[in-house]
């Protein structure tokens, strides 16, 4: 597929009439997630912001600031689109779809952080906190401080640099039940039955706050579920787009 540039963002478009579907992947992760199965759709999928061949934002900002910048590529749709999202791209899509109920058909969304279960993080491990303190304090190198940073971070955080390492901070501690009352358009779930990154007490837990939403439970799939079992994110795409 060709990169075509959208403003600041870079994606890659499916078919050759209007568009009708986005997709928005997940952390870490790029465009290249929905290659296959999305060439059966008018569609197009992006890279976000500071992933793929998208360069990262300014400065650190949620999944609120994601969608204002995601929100410019709406132009390129005649009818509001569904828009599929996966993980983090999930997040967008829902902040997406609070912020202009008008402009979004449909969500499908897979293994999404919707709801914090469990309230705000906790604490990092005091060791790492004795190093930082140490480090406001001058007394350790910045060197020193990285090393904690990768020892005691999760893999995500390890992985990101400058900005993104920022945003994962913002995004990690975010919870949507406001974001979720106000999608006026059908939400439809898919979730992983085995998903240890989300589980699917987060998906039943978001269905609460949904006008209409409904929920898709993939027996013995995990957190990826988009790649092992596009047939079911397929059947939820052209649900709401019938």
């Amino acid at each position: 597929m060709t990169l075509r540039s959208y403003g600041n963002l870079f994606g890659v478009r499916y078919g050759s009439a209007q568009p009708r579907v986005l997709a928005l992947h997940g952390w870490g992760r790029s465009r290249t997630d929905f290659e296959g199965w999305l060439s059966g759709y008018e569609a197009i999928a992006l890279d976000l912001p500071g992933f793929g061949a998208s360069p990262p934002p300014d400065e650190p900002m949620g999944a609120a600031g994601y969608a204002e910048l995601v929100g410019s590529v709406l132009g390129e749709f005649e009818m509001p689109p569904v828009i599929v999202g996966h993980s983090f791209g999930g997040r967008v899509a829902v902040a997406l779809a609070a912020a202009r109920p008008e402009a979004v058909s449909g969500l499908v969304l897979a293994g999404v952080p919707l709801i914090r279960l469990s309230g705000p993080a906790g604490k990092p491990p005091w060791r790492y906190r004795l190093v930082r303190r140490a480090g406001s304090m001058g007394l350790v190198s910045e060197a020193r401080l990285e090393r904690a940073r990768r020892r005691f971070g999760s893999a995500d955080y390890r992985d990101a640099v400058g900005v993104m390492r920022d945003v994962l901070v913002k995004v990690v501690n975010e919870s949507y039940e406001t974001e979720l009352q106000d999608v006026e358009c059908p939400v439809r779930l898919v979730w992983g039955e085995r998903d240890a990154a989300v589980s699917t007490a987060v998906a039943a837990a978001a269905l609460a706050f949904l006008a209409d939403g409904t929920l898709d439970v993939v027996a013995g799939a995990g957190h990826d579920v988009h790649l092992s079992h596009p047939d079911r994110l397929c059947a939820a795409v052209d649900g709401l787009l019938a």
